[in-house]
């Protein structure tokens, strides 16, 4: 007897149902997919118990005619491709000619289609892959699928089906992405007769991104647009304000086509760079519309992911468009006009905050922020609107603006501040470098000290010189001259760490060595300053190109509206 057999059809049918068919969301999504193709500009989809109990959709499409009705529930029977060449210039969602068979076999479902060009439709009944009955019918143009008692046949993947309100959640979450590039449709999902969503086709996005992000996040969100050859790139960013611990709210979409993608998901992630905290993510819809002989969408069942032939193409000009289009964005302090020569403050844009600084709630200086900004400069970032009020907690500088309340946290500040001088430095080759006429002793781990020997000579062109004393023991002979008050033994820990992943040509690597540099040689938390100390702070953030967070990606200030804090108070509605 044969140990290796031919699986019968109907198996074979329900293993591959299982790789495009896992819940009632990939049901709604693959037709969906098919009344797109099928050039309808109005798409309504009801469900029942999530799904669970029915799935129909409905649109105004070209319509099936009676003999292709029979041959769309075959498997691998399509439209859309002829020959293993068209694979690669495929431009519809659907291709393989495998959603309607797999989705027949492990349900009850009907068809009721008209083409657009005949005066009656048909009705075709299918139930766990076997044909019931195909009769003509008076339907409107286009197709009506309806399925019922998902898995009816597979109690043990039915079985696997969540709650209903949670099955609903999942198709919710999948309409929200799909319909989002399809501006000129109008989409309806109805759950339990009951709509949900109506989404009106329009050319306006901003309802659409509501849908997926949220009205505030959408309102606040910065386009930008990129070509390249045959290589559009289009993207909708949240400031990092709105980042999240999980990349849920990261979409990305090829050839209008919902996808995951490692590669891109990466670009994003690297184009946002420091303005993202480590381990979050941001929220944000990517366009990419590409050459289909470019790309490989047939390397998943569901199709939910591609390849792109120049991935690295592709990757820089993510990372790219992303980086200008937030640098476009930023701005810096509230404040609009430039400090005058004479450094004077407009002070009837007051609220009636005190005319002059507090400092922690007790005078310690008799210079008012006037006189302090003569002394700086007419370059300070201390804009005419702007009054120190003072410092609080010895970690956060309080300002008064024309908008209301501006609070900054020194050490992320004063962080941003030597990460940038350095970088500027380096590329100029002329960091500062303080010589030590008592070289400061330091004993490193075993692990360190072979790091140290090994690429140790790497740190020279960062000012930093150590010398071999012996055994496992260090001379720091220098130090560049912004890191004045390290803490010598946590700092080169962490430091060698960093030199431990990689060479200092890797711009990855160098960016983590100068961003813990200016981690260590930063202004703490905790550590008073004066007057003139803060607004020769703020001055030098002014100039930073990227001054709205430190190098960790922690926000370097939040900024609280007159109506705000009002509102805080019950002032106002």
């Amino acid at each position: 007897m044969n140990v290796i057999r031919i699986l019968p059809e109907k198996v074979a049918s329900q293993i591959a149902a299982g790789e495009v068919v896992d819940r009632p969301a990939s049901v709604v999504r693959e037709l969906i997919d098919n009344s797109i193709d099928a050039g309808a500009d109005r798409i309504v989809i009801s469900i029942e118990k999530g799904g669970k109990g029915a799935i129909k959709v409905s649109d105004n499409g070209s319509g099936i005619s009676r003999d292709d009705l029979l041959l769309c529930v075959e498997r691998h029977a399509t439209s859309k491709i002829e020959t293993v060449s068209d694979l690669f210039s495929v431009k519809s969602l659907g291709f393989r000619g495998e959603a309607l068979p797999s989705i027949a076999s492990v349900s009850r479902m009907q068809i009721i289609s008209r083409p657009q060009d005949q005066l009656a439709g048909h009705r075709l009944k299918i139930a766990g892959g076997k044909l019931i009955a195909i009769e003509e019918v008076g339907a409107p143009a286009g197709t009506i699928v309806e399925v019922r008692n998902l898995f009816f046949n597979l109690p043990a993947r039915r079985k696997f089906l969540r709650a209903g309100k949670t099955e609903s959640d999942y198709i919710i979450d999948m309409f929200s992405k799909v319909t989002l590039p399809y501006l000129d449709i109008n989409f309806r999902l109805d759950d339990d007769g009951k709509t949900i969503m109506n989404l009106p086709s329009s050319h306006q996005r901003l309802h659409r991104l509501s849908v997926l992000m949220g009205r505030k996040v959408a309102e606040s969100i910065i386009k930008a647009q990129e070509r390249d050859l045959d290589l559009e790139i289009s993207v909708y960013l949240a400031p990092s304000d709105f980042s999240r611990t999980r990349g849920d709210r990261l979409f990305i979409y090829v050839n209008d086509r919902n996808i995951r993608d490692r590669l891109v998901t990466k670009a994003i992630i690297e184009g946002y760079g420091q303005r993202l905290m480590k381990g979050q993510y941001p929220q944000a819809v990517v366009f990419i519309k590409i050459d289909p002989s470019k790309i490989d969408i047939n390397v998943h069942p569901a199709k939910q992911e591609v390849r792109f032939r120049n991935s690295r193409e592709v990757f820089q000009i993510i990372v790219s468009t992303i980086e200008k289009a937030l640098a476009r964005s930023f701005h810096a302090f509230p404040g609009k006009e430039p400090i005058r020569k004479n450094g004077s403050v407009d002070q009837k844009k007051s609220f009636g905050f005190v005319s002059e600084p507090v400092w922690n709630y007790s005078q310690t200086a008799e210079s008012t922020v006037a006189q302090v900004k003569t002394q700086v400069g007419e370059q300070s970032i201390v804009k005419e609107d702007i009054q120190i009020i003072g410092q609080f907690g010895n970690t956060y500088i309080l300002c008064q603006t024309k908008e209301g309340l501006l609070i900054v946290d020194q050490h992320a500040a004063h962080e941003r501040i030597v990460y940038e001088n350095l970088k500027k430095g380096l590329q100029a080759s002329q960091i500062e470098a303080q010589t030590l006429l008592v070289p400061h002793k330091i004993e490193l781990a075993m692990k360190e000290k072979r790091i140290v020997l090994k690429k140790g000579a790497q740190l020279i062109r960062f000012g930093i010189e150590l010398d071999h004393f012996g055994g496992n023991t260090f001379l720091v002979r220098s130090f560049p001259a912004m890191l004045r008050n390290v803490q010598w033994d946590s700092f080169l820990s962490e430091l060698i760490a960093e030199l431990e992943k990689g060479n200092l040509g890797d711009d990855t690597v160098l960016d983590k060595v100068l961003t813990v540099m200016a981690c260590h040689g930063a202004i703490r938390a905790g550590h008073r300053m004066t007057n003139e100390e803060m607004i020769h702070l703020l001055s030098q953030l002014d100039e930073m190109d990227l001054p709205t967070n430190c190098p960790h990606g922690r926000p370097v200030f939040k900024h609280f509206t007159y109506y705000e804090i009002e509102k805080m108070f019950k002032r106002v509605l």
